[in-house]
This record gives C-alpha cells, sequence and structure tokens, in this order.
C-alpha cells in the first residue's frame, strides 16, 4: 500500500495502521495555557452566560447551536447577545453553517477564507 492510499483510505487498511495517541504522553498543562478553547452547546438563552464569562475571561468559545431551531427568534437573540460580547472585549465572532458559533476574545480574528481554498 503506497503513502498515498493510507492518506486517502485505500483498501487494505486496517486498525493496526493507527495509533491511538494517550493524553499523558504529553507533557501539557491546560492551567499554564494563556489562551483556552471551550467547546459548548446552546439549548437555550440560559446557556449564553457560561460562554459570556469564558469570552471576558480571554478565552475562545466554538459552541454548537444545532439544538436550536433556526426558525426561533432565540438563536437571533443568542447571536445578537455574543455579538454584543465580542465588541465589547475586542474579538470576534462568526457562525460557520447553521450548526456553530464561534466567539474570541481580544487579539484573536477569523478569518473567513478556508485555508485550503484560494
Amino acid at each position: 500500500m503506497g503513502f498515498m492510499d493510507k492518506i486517502l483510505g485505500g483498501s487494505g487498511s486496517s486498525t493496526e495502521d493507527y495509533v491511538e495517541l494517550d493524553i499523558e504522553d504529553f507533557d501539557t498543562d491546560a492551567a499554564e495555557a494563556g489562551v483556552q478553547l471551550h467547546i459548548a452547546e446552546i439549548d437555550g438563552q440560559e446557556d449564553v452566560i457560561a460562554i459570556k464569562d469564558a469570552v471576558y475571561d480571554g478565552d475562545l468559545v466554538i459552541a454548537d447551536i444545532t439544538r436550536l431551531r433556526t426558525e426561533d427568534s432565540t438563536v437571533e437573540h443568542v447571536v445578537d447577545e455574543l455579538r454584543q460580547v465580542a465588541r465589547e472585549v475586542g474579538g470576534d465572532i462568526v457562525q460557520k453553517g447553521d450548526d456553530q458559533i464561534i466567539v474570541t476574545p481580544s487579539g484573536i480574528g477569523i478569518s473567513r477564507s478556508k485555508l485550503n481554498h484560494r
């Protein structure tokens, strides 16, 4: 099997071709990181509080909004609230498709173009 077949998933792949990574093997301490990335799920307006706190603390947040109905005004209120937070801290905010909102603190911008597209 060639190198490209392994990357692209050519025939003959087995679980032996992959290596499981154990986080214990890496010398990292999240407490030492200056900025942390948080993953959140937004079910309703009350879930925005923790996201706002994280951004005010200088952390990034990727929030899953798939549980909100797009025709409901809750999505609009959530986005407006998070947009205000991003503006207040000098950060950035984007909505990726219908399922994610990404909010950053001051000093971190979000590119509007994909890396693999010209």
